[in-house]
């Protein structure tokens, strides 16, 4: 089974990088990817998330096979509406859990006012945390600052999207050694260029390490020919099958869902 553990859709796609469910789909198939973890696409319009986590929501009640839905939050609209909108997307959408984006949104992730009450909310939920980690906003979204959640939360299962890339530079490697110190996180190489994945696999082993291509951002299918190519004689065939979806799918409890 393969899982890509990042893609994007939206409610209101306008072209370009932005796209519908059907078009996820399409691509999917293109590629030859079954399931695809699932959260809202940027730019969306702040002050209808609970729309788009319901766009989310009925792309997967519709394509429960092939969708793995994820909420999102923004603290930047209101702690107690962020944290409303991260139970409604668990209890009510049924999600697999929440997304923040400390970049996009313009907040520091560990901010002790407005994003970790909203992390405490997704830790009580018992659900899974996402964060963007990336290079593209160092001063909110730094490895460091998912280390201090992890430390708060060290039951919470927080998934590192792009482990530190997003960028021309990366922080990758400051990802892996948070990532060390905390079992707690699993890494998303998506946005991220070939070698730090690959060094994040030798260094957490690869059930710690999951392909994601960043859709629509990048090519799918191009994605997963450049993780076909990049673990091709470099780890063995039950490495191979973790990364390219038996970690995320062990993770999130969708083994054999299909």
């Amino acid at each position: 089974m393969i899982v890509d553990a990042d893609v994007h859709i939206s409610p209101t796609p306008q072209g370009g990088n932005s796209i519908s469910t059907d078009e996820l789909l399409r691509r999917m198939d293109h590629a030859g990817i079954d399931k695809a973890v699932t959260w809202l696409q940027p730019p969306y319009l702040r002050d209808e998330i609970d729309a788009g986590n319901a766009y989310v929501a009925r792309a997967m009640r519709e394509h429960p096979d092939r969708i793995v839905g994820f909420g999102w939050a923004d603290p930047n609209l209101g702690v107690a509406r962020a944290i409303a909108d991260a139970r409604r997307a668990v209890e009510e959408h049924g999600c697999f859990g929440v997304k923040l984006n400390g970049a996009q949104n313009g907040y520091p992730i560990d901010d002790p006012l407005r994003a970790m009450p909203v992390i405490e909310e997704i830790a009580r939920l018992g659900t899974t945390l996402a964060l963007h980690v990336g290079a593209d906003a160092p001063d909110h979204t730094h490895p460091s600052r998912v280390a201090t959640i992890a430390r708060a939360y060290p039951e919470l299962r927080i998934l590192v999207v792009h482990m530190g890339g997003a960028a021309f530079h990366d922080l990758s490697a400051a990802a892996i050694g948070v990532a060390e110190e905390h079992p707690n996180l699993t890494l998303v190489g998506s946005a991220v260029r070939a070698i730090p994945i690959l060094r994040a696999i030798r260094t957490l082993g690869a059930e710690r390490v999951c392909f994601g291509s960043d859709t629509p951002f990048e090519l799918m299918h191009v994605e997963l020919a450049k993780y076909r190519a990049l673990l091709e004689g470099e780890v063995s065939a039950e490495e191979r099958e973790r990364v390219m979806g038996g970690t995320i799918a062990r993770l999130l409890g969708i083994e054999g869902r299909m």
